[in-house]
């Protein structure tokens, strides 16, 4: 399995109560159309603290988060963390269902963050900031 947790250390996630049922709902519902990245996110969730949204830090990465990501080659990237049917990599609006999306829920900025690309490569990347959206969305 090209789990993304497989890929970092096992480092403590922190995540809403809301953000945790639903992407719970999420992956079950994605479990026969892409199984690898549902059971990733399901595992990601088992592992996770949860909670109370009101007690979430706010360098912590949820669902409609921006995060600035540094690389070891120097490179910055910005992207926001969505649920599936808001995801335009154009847009930078990364799924959650993606080895990078998964890789990035809850953890909190400084992290140095793996996963694995389409091709097998592990890729990592440290979250240097997260921005917190003033409308957060839904699934």
């Amino acid at each position: 399995m090209q789990a993304a947790t497989q890929s970092r250390p096992r480092n403590q996630i922190l995540v809403s109560d809301a953000d945790h049922n639903r992407l719970i709902g999420l992956a079950r519902a994605f479990l026969e159309r892409t199984p690898e990245m549902a059971e990733d996110l399901l595992a990601e969730m088992d592992r996770a603290r949860i909670a109370a949204e009101a007690a979430m830090p706010a360098d912590v990465v949820r669902m409609g988060s921006t995060v600035t990501l540094h690389d070891a080659e120097g490179s910055v990237q910005r992207v926001t963390l969505v649920y599936p049917a808001e995801a335009d990599i154009a847009e930078k609006r990364i799924s959650v269902l993606t080895p990078l999306g998964t890789a990035l829920i809850g953890a909190p900025a400084g992290r140095a963050v793996s996963w694995r690309s389409r091709d097998g490569r592990v890729l990592s990347a440290t979250i240097h900031a997260v921005e917190q959206s003033s409308s957060r969305g839904a699934p």
